[in-house]
């Protein structure tokens, strides 16, 4: 009798320590979102998650990914992502290249308006210098002529700062880029074997779209 009592307190105590050990949790999961940081640019101050992110796909070339900084340009910005969602960049080139200075984009078909400009030098403050990597609008010598056309630069060139309206910078790509600004061109920039951009899309993220300001 004496051995079954103490067989079955064992056993009690067995089945005690089990249920500390670890189960597993069959309650719903939770999923955790992990948010990788984006740093070492030297425009790292003006990125967020928040902002815009732009994918340029280059024919044989890759992807080049830009955030875009509305609270820098926010015209440009805007007018921009006008372009992107009417698809208006697919199936355009790279047409001027200039290495250790910029690639040079954006030419279509169905421009609209001139904007105003978002540069200092046209009374608007923007204080986005052009480092590498840093997207900004081609214009001609009037400062409210952009319309399509963005150039990125290959190598800093402060000299533009206050006279062209940078609006976002690369996160992804900077040897996409490289690998652009490296291509044999002609007398006028213009690559001996064209530089295609497939498509341009963009994840918006929750920012809203305002009414682009055109100058007529």
């Amino acid at each position: 009798m004496k051995k079954t009592y103490l067989i079955l307190l064992c056993l009690l105590l067995l089945t005690g320590c089990s249920k500390n050990e670890p189960v597993e949790d069959k309650g719903e999961e939770v999923e955790e979102e992990i948010v990788e940081e984006i740093t070492g640019f030297p425009y790292d101050a003006y990125l967020s998650h928040d902002n815009p992110v732009v994918s340029i796909e280059v024919r044989n070339y890759g992807t080049i990914e830009l955030q875009l900084f509305p609270d820098v340009a926010s015209n440009t910005v805007n007018n921009f992502i006008t372009y992107i969602l009417d698809e208006s960049y697919n199936g355009s080139t790279f047409h001027r290249v200039i290495e250790n200075f910029m690639i040079q984009g954006g030419i279509v078909s169905n421009a609209y308006d001139p904007i105003k400009g978002d540069f200092t030098a046209n009374g608007v403050d923007n204080d986005l210098s052009h480092y590498r990597g840093v997207i900004s609008m081609a214009r001609t010598s009037v400062n409210d002529s952009a319309t399509s056309q963005f150039f990125i630069m290959h190598q800093d060139s402060f000299y533009l700062d206050g006279n062209y309206a940078a609006f976002g910078g690369v996160i992804s790509g900077l040897d996409v880029l490289d690998q652009i600004a490296a291509v044999s061109t002609n007398a006028s920039d213009a690559p001996t074997t064209s530089v295609v951009i497939e498509s341009i899309t963009i994840d918006i993220k929750d920012y809203i779209v305002d009414e682009v300001i055109y100058v007529s």
